[in-house]
C-alpha cells in the first residue's frame, strides 16, 4: 500500500510510486504509435476518412465510462471490505486481550494470546496463498494441533477448546466464557469475509467484455480523430488510452486486495500491530518495531 502525502502540482504529473503508468506504459505507447500511423495514412489518403464520424465513439465512450464505473466500484468495495475485516480482527483480538486478564493461570493466558498471534500470521499467509503452518508455527506451542485443511480456523477451534476447559475447571466464569466465544465468533466472521473476497473473483465474462471493449475503443478511436485533429490525434489518443487502461488495471489490482502489489492492503503491518499488542500485554520488553513505509510502500 502506498503511504505518502498528497502530491503537489509537479508531483501529479511526475510521481511514479504507486502510479499505474508503469503497468500500462507499453500498451499506451503502442496505441499512440498506431494513432501516429493512422495520421500518416490519413495525410496520404484523406478520402478514406471523410465518412468516419466521431458520434459513435462519443456514445460508446459514454457507455464504456458508465460500465467501468460499476466495475471500479465493485473492486473498490472488495478492497474496502477486506480492510474493514482486518480492522475487525484487530479490534476483537484487543478485546480478547483485555478480557483475558481474568485468567488466573498466567502460563495458560500467555499460550492463548500467543496462539492468537499465530492465528493472525496464519490468516495473512492463507490469504496470500503462502504456507500457513510455517507462518503460525513460531507462535504456537508444540502441543497445539495444526489443522492441515485450514490452519487459521483450526487455531480458533483450539482456542475455543481451551476456553471451554478453563470454564469447566472454574478458572473463568460462564459469562466470561460466553464473551470469549463471542470474540472467537467475530474472528471467524471476519475470516469468512476475507476468504469470500479471496475465493470469489468478479465473473470472468464481465471482466473480459470490458477488457475487449476498451481495446477496441482505443484502437479504433484514431480513425475517427485523424481527419479533424491531425497530429493532435496521438496526444488525445494517449490521454484516452491512459485513462481507460489505467482504470481497468487499477480495478484488476483492487479485485484481490490481499497480495503484495503496491496498492494491496498492508496486512503485514496490521499483523505487526497485533504482535505488539499481545506482547505488550504480556509485559515483553523488546517489542518488534512498527512497520514503516519503505519507498512509500507499506506492506
Amino acid at each position: 500500500m502506498i503511504v505518502q502525502p498528497k502530491p503537489g502540482v509537479l508531483g501529479i504529473f511526475f510521481t511514479l510510486k504507486g502510479s499505474i503508468v508503469k503497468r500500462i506504459a507499453v500498451r499506451c505507447l503502442m496505441i499512440t504509435i498506431l494513432a501516429s500511423l493512422v495520421v500518416l495514412v490519413e495525410g496520404q489518403y484523406p478520402e478514406f476518412f471523410l465518412q468516419v464520424s466521431v458520434t459513435p465513439f462519443t456514445l460508446l465512450g459514454l457507455s464504456l465510462s458508465i460500465f467501468m464505473n460499476f466495475r471500479n466500484n465493485a473492486c473498490y468495495d472488495r478492497w474496502w471490505e477486506g480492510r474493514k475485516s482486518w480492522g475487525q480482527i484487530i479490534i476483537e483480538i484487543r478485546s480478547f486481550i483485555r478480557e483475558s486478564v481474568v485468567i488466573t493461570d498466567q502460563v495458560q493466558r500467555e499460550k492463548l494470546l500467543l496462539t492468537l498471534c499465530g492465528y493472525a500470521h496464519a490468516l495473512n499467509a492463507r490469504l496470500r496463498n503462502e504456507d500457513e503452518e510455517a507462518a503460525a508455527r513460531p507462535w504456537l506451542t508444540d502441543d497445539t494441533p495444526i489443522a492441515k485443511y485450514n490452519v487459521s480456523d483450526g487455531i480458533l477451534q483450539h482456542v475455543g477448546k481451551v476456553c471451554s476447559q478453563l470454564a469447566t475447571q472454574k478458572n473463568i466464569s460462564e459469562l466470561r466464557y460466553d464473551t470469549f466465544g463471542d470474540r472467537l465468533g467475530a474472528l471467524t466472521h471476519a475470516q469468512g469475509i476475507c476468504e469470500r473476497i479471496k475465493t470469489t473473483p468478479i465473473p470472468f465474462p464481465y471482466s473480459l467484455l470490458l477488457h475487449r471493449t476498451i481495446y477496441i475503443f482505443c484502437i479504433l478511436l484514431p480513425f475517427a480523430m485523424a481527419e479533424p485533429l491531425g497530429w493532435m490525434t496521438p496526444i488525445f489518443t494517449a490521454i484516452v488510452s491512459y485513462t481507460f487502461l489505467g482504470l481497468d488495471t487499477i480495478s484488476n489490482e483492487l479485485e484481490d486486495p490481499f497480495g503484495r502489489e503496491e496498492n494491496d492492503l498492508p496486512t503485514d503491518a496490521m499483523v505487526r500491530i497485533i504482535e505488539r499488542d499481545i506482547l505488550g500485554a504480556l509485559n515483553y520488553k523488546d517489542l518488534p518495531p512498527v512497520l514503516e513505509p519503505v519507498n512509500c510502500i507499506l506492506s
